[in-house]
């Protein structure tokens, strides 16, 4: 039985079942067998290694789409032994350097897409391949049998990705095969995935969501990985053009399509699985029944450390139950929170001792640390525990509830809040596409709740019509109603569909030409205004 990604990946050098499918120019399919894609991988790992200055970290960039070139890089940072670094294509100019600094990369890998962003960089000591060249081509061609860098071992490193940096700049965390591997093995047996499967990888393969969610079980299948650019508006003509049976997803790519008018034929696709994370309630529900798939969200990071995962009986608004050593701690004083109490409303009745930050008690899981950052490691690892920056509270039967970052806290009028159980509640709103709640500061002291609203195509929603919605939300704590909000066509994101926070804060009420509702006070109506508010 296989143990590494190396040796899962050679067993699948004989077989003639399909692994690759990507549509290219003129509506024609690229179709490649696993015997072609292990052979392909093989010959790029040999002639890269030709290249690489074994004295220092073979670590590869690879600032490529999703198409069959980052398969064939993926496979080959397997099969060689060493490590490949998601780039991240949303980066610019010196952050991208930065990344690749990091990184260690000594080689980048670049396609024709993305080779512009290169122009005027100083990449010295990086040895750039343009793996749309034909000399690369030939070069791979050429290349002689495949001599490993090193016979991997279970905890060796196979890719180094980048958190998504929604709240600080992203760090490099090492994912090793056993991590990859083992995550392959329990998604195929959770969902029943073979040779006869395809699985539909669209989200962005320099992201974890879609090395263990999507590449990860498709090997471990022997599923056909089929590759797209996420697009709402084509994701239905590709799952049918593929035959796609399994998704992965991460954010807001359920919302994204959600979005888009229902057609009475939507059930009529081959769809049955999709696995990801970050879904809300109401879009789980709506997207199984208007595709007909299971979907199942379940809540993890990049570090792999604290994992949650939705079971029968999850109750509305809970993530599910953490694995074994999951809790909700406190730093100061250092212990666990007490359970979450709710009132005859079903509102959090003690948030400020039951919300408390996401840990792994029994320690880093399969967290390895932040490669080049000992800082940022120190401060995930504390108290012999992993702490994860996340916020959330649990029931009195473990049932986990998110509350945002810990940049989420906000402190109005007394009383601490926390974003996500009020996105939650607005997400209720049908009229309602997206959300993000967070703090801007108050003109006294503390913070008041500015909440940044998209709605769906088609759809209009006035101040009186949202302040009957809140009066309406039994849960919902007077001093949550939102002071402002604002109505945008589209929210900041990260490559992989995560809102930026960061990004809203830093913008406050200077909302260029968008409206903001202003609520004066604790007045329950809405003035309106366009652009900055004083």
């Amino acid at each position: 039985m296989a143990e590494t990604m190396q040796e899962l990946l050679a067993q699948r050098a004989e077989q003639d079942g399909p692994a690759v499918l990507h549509r290219v120019a003129d509506g024609e399919q690229l179709r490649w067998t696993w015997r072609e894609y292990v052979d392909r991988a093989s010959r790029h790992a040999a002639a890269l290694l030709a290249r690489a200055d074994t004295a220092r970290p073979v670590h590869v960039g690879a600032l490529l789409g999703n198409t069959p070139a980052m398969l064939t890089a993926l496979a080959g940072a397997a099969l060689g032994g060493y490590v490949l670094c998601g780039v991240n294509s949303t980066r610019r100019g010196s952050a991208l350097v930065g990344d690749l600094r990091t990184a260690d990369a000594q080689i980048l890998l670049v396609d024709a897409e993305h080779r512009e962003l290169l122009a005027g960089l100083d990449l010295a000591g990086i040895t750039v391949i343009d793996v749309d060249d034909p000399a690369w081509a030939q070069a791979c061609a050429d290349a002689g049998e495949l001599t490993p860098h090193r016979r991997a071992t279970a905890m060796d490193p196979f890719v180094m990705i980048f958190t998504s940096g929604t709240s600080g700049d992203p760090k490099a965390v090492l994912v090793n095969h056993f991590m990859v591997l083992v995550a392959g093995q329990n998604l195929t047996e959770r969902f029943g995935l073979g040779p006869d499967d395809v699985a539909y990888l669209s989200m962005p393969l320099f992201h974890s969501n879609a090395i263990v969610a999507g590449f990860a079980p498709a090997v471990a299948s022997g599923a056909a990985m089929a590759l797209a650019k996420f697009s709402a508006s084509r994701f239905l003509s590709d799952i049918r053009c593929y035959g796609a049976t399994y998704m992965n997803y991460v954010g807001k790519p359920l919302a994204y399509v959600l979005a888009h008018p229902e057609q009475s034929d939507d059930a009529d696709n081959t769809l049955r699985v999709a696995f990801g994370n970050e879904g809300s309630d109401r879009d789980i529900a709506e997207f199984a029944r208007r595709f007909g798939a299971q979907v199942v969200d379940a809540f993890g990071s990049t570090e792999n450390a604290v994992i949650i995962t939705r079971e029968d009986g999850t109750p509305p608004g809970s993530v599910g139950r953490g694995l074994p050593g999951v809790a909700v701690y406190r730093s100061d004083p250092l212990g666990e929170c007490p359970r979450a109490r709710f009132d005859e409303h079903g509102a959090l009745a003690n948030a400020d001792e039951a919300i408390g930050e996401l840990v792994n008690t029994t320690g880093a899981g399969f967290f390895s640390g932040y490669y080049n950052n000992e800082s940022a490691t120190a401060e995930r690892l504390r108290h012999g525990m992993y702490w994860s920056g996340d916020l959330g509270y649990a029931d009195a039967d473990g049932w986990i509830y998110l509350a945002g970052r810990t940049a989420d806290w906000m402190r109005v009028d007394g009383e601490n809040l926390a974003a996500a159980p009020i996105e939650r509640i607005l997400m209720r709103h049908n009229d309602i596409s997206h959300v993000a709640v967070y703090a801007v500061p108050d003109d006294q002291v503390g913070d008041q709740v500015m909440a940044a609203l998209v709605l769906r195509d088609g759809a209009q929603l006035s101040p009186t019509g949202f302040v009957d919605f809140l009066a309406a939300q039994e849960d919902l704590s007077p001093k949550a109603w939102p002071r402002y909000v604002r109505l945008t066509a589209q929210l900041p994101m990260t490559a992989t569909n995560k809102i930026l926070k960061r990004t809203l804060v830093a913008q406050g009420t200077d909302v260029g030409a968008d409206t903001v509702w202003v609520r004066p006070g604790r007045e329950r109506s809405y003035s309106t205004t366009t652009g900055a508010t004083p």
